[in-house]
């Protein structure tokens, strides 16, 4: 049986992928197709097809944008968390840290899908006593038979009552989504570089050249395909991106390379203030920026990001 809409060939013992697993339900989020246990006890296979067109994944002029494969990721680590390591649905997944790294040729667009073949491997899963789990992952990405990118990411899994007690009265997604900052002004179309639409903008001008902003649009379904109770991880990723790109006097920033750590849970009704420091430009055009992320008074991430300038 051939799982993936005749992309590729079929091999043997791979299993479909719901969608409910990856824990998206807009149409056209959920990118994986199927999956397999490896003999090994450790390592999964996992397959996506990537859209042709997407109005955030190839908003890069030519290329898929890196966090379509950070998506892919999230989607592979929610589903295998169910069904290779026995963690429930209602518990809620979070990351701690995420590195990553593509080849930028292997991740131009095309006229037709891609087909996206993940090794992920867990290295690591802690059970804690009370039921909380903790889990460290290594990925290796191929795109039709071609080296694409690798990855690491350390994520949680808390049953609800260890949630409930660590949210508080941020536990319900329904009411923190309803109780959003209003959305700010997106950056004008020659600071994002033409990249992506106002829609997709996460950054608002506050009138300093290195410091904004975070604009959370919780009507952009790439980011918010549910309701949330906290900013999703992906929005800090792409914070960083538009940072980079702010920077830059590029007509454009293809993100190669993202080292992302998440030290606290970001609210949706209290703003958050990015601050992007340029770290290295090279002769060759690649230049690496640190972006933090404050909410009242605290830390709350910090994403190095590596880009090549197209001029």
């Amino acid at each position: 049986m051939n799982i993936t809409t005749g992309l590729i060939a079929p091999f043997e013992g791979v299993q479909r992928a719901s969608a409910a697993l990856t824990r998206k339900t807009a149409p056209g989020q959920a990118f994986l197709s199927g999956w397999r246990h490896h003999d090994d006890g450790v390592s999964h296979t996992v397959i996506a097809d990537w859209p042709a067109h997407h109005p955030l994944y190839t908003s890069h002029k030519g290329h898929y944008h890196p966090l379509l494969l950070a998506e892919t990721i999230r989607q592979s680590l929610a589903l295998l968390s169910h069904v290779a390591h026995d963690i429930p649905l209602d518990f809620r997944l979070g990351w701690e840290s995420y590195d990553s790294s593509v080849v930028p040729t292997a991740m131009r667009t095309r006229s037709v899908p891609a087909v996206v073949r993940l090794t992920v491997t867990h290295t690591e899963v802690d059970r804690h006593r009370r039921g909380s789990v903790r889990l460290a992952t290594q990925i290796t990405a191929v795109r039709d038979g071609e080296p694409l990118g690798i990855a690491r990411v350390r994520y949680t899994a808390h049953p609800p009552a260890i949630y409930e007690r660590l949210r508080g009265e941020y536990t319900d997604a329904q009411a923190a989504t309803a109780r959003a900052l209003p959305l700010g002004p997106a950056l004008d179309d020659a600071t994002r570089g033409g990249q992506t639409s106002p829609d997709n903008a996460v950054l608002s001008p506050i009138g300093e050249s290195h410091r904004w902003r975070l604009r959370v649009n919780t009507a952009n379904r790439s980011f918010f395909d549910h309701a949330h109770d906290h900013v999703p991880g992906l929005v800090f990723l792409e914070a960083a991106a538009q940072a980079a790109q702010a920077l830059s006097d590029a007509s454009q920033t293809v993100p190669t390379e993202f080292d992302a750590r998440f030290a606290r849970y970001v609210e949706l009704d209290s703003p958050c203030w990015v601050e992007a420091t340029p770290l290295r430009r090279s002769r060759s055009g690649v230049v690496r920026t640190e972006v933090t992320g404050h909410q009242n008074g605290m830390k709350v991430f910090s994403v190095r990001v590596t880009a090549f300038e197209d001029a």
